[in-house]
């Protein structure tokens, strides 16, 4: 499991499968624009170190990867839960070699060798700019056991917010151990725990007491408003609203 932790290492971690001088003096660069990075091999118990202050991995790839493909489903899998930006430095056939493990979508963008370091330096500065401190995205996590209607909505909002997915309580609470959320779309009606029970959860927990709920429902009738407006969420959506009018929903909220 990977935790979130507060740490005191670089929000940018630079992962080699070697000790590359380029990875290394790409640290150095960083620092004259005052952004800290740290260097780490591409082995898991090395990334473990850095994973709670991680916003940014910048993956050199060599013909070593093929001899480490758990290193890759940990970089992988840390990318995506906690969505982080991910740049992977290196050829064009090692580009689709690794494909096979870690999908396009978790790839924040690809830079081929000979290495324009001043073009990657932009490209790292802008990605800060618009992901870290007041500016970084929202999260939003969506709680629903229907996968079909948690794709759709993850699909109309994964360009504007960091998209969390869970189809329980569980995996709800599971992802909130180790990430920060904004916001929780929950689902009224699962198995189990139902939405009002996993906001009593929530609500008890001192760590996620706080995250606004917005409930997901297929009722619009006045007994179950009234049922849900006493748990106090901050909003009521039924599940028939558009992609265009819960995105205004969401942009009014965090406006």
């Amino acid at each position: 499991m990977i935790m979130e932790k507060q740490s005191e290492n670089g929000k940018i971690v630079i992962v080699s499968f070697n000790d590359s001088f380029l990875a290394k003096s790409l640290i150095t660069k960083l620092a004259e624009y005052d952004i800290k990075a740290m260097f780490a091999h591409a082995d898991i118990k090395e990334l473990e170190k850095y994973a709670g202050g991680m916003e940014l991995v910048v993956l050199f790839l060599s013909e070593e990867l093929e001899t480490a493909p758990e290193s890759l489903v940990y970089i992988k899998d840390i990318v995506q839960d906690r969505s982080l930006g991910l740049i992977l430095i290196g050829e064009e056939a090692q580009y689709e070699l690794i494909k096979r493990i870690i999908p396009e979508t978790a790839v924040t963008d690809m830079f081929t060798r000979p290495l324009d370091i001043d073009r990657l330096i932009k490209r790292v500065r802008g990605y800060l700019d618009e992901n870290t401190g007041e500016k970084r995205k929202k999260t939003v996590l969506i709680v629903d056991d229907d996968i079909t209607y948690m794709r759709t909505v993850y699909e109309w909002l994964k360009d504007t917010y960091h998209v969390g997915m869970a189809s329980n309580g569980v995996q709800a609470i599971s992802y909130l151990a180790k990430n920060k959320a904004d916001l929780i779309l929950l689902d009224y009606e699962m198995p189990v725990a139902n939405g009002p029970q996993v906001l009593s959860m929530l609500k008890n927990d001192s760590e996620t007491g706080q995250i606004p709920v917005m409930f997901l429902t297929g009722h619009g009738d006045r007994d179950s408003v009234l049922s849900v407006i006493g748990l106090s969420p901050v909003d009521y959506l039924l599940k028939t609203i558009d992609k265009n009018s819960l995105l205004d929903k969401l942009e009014a909220f965090f406006a």
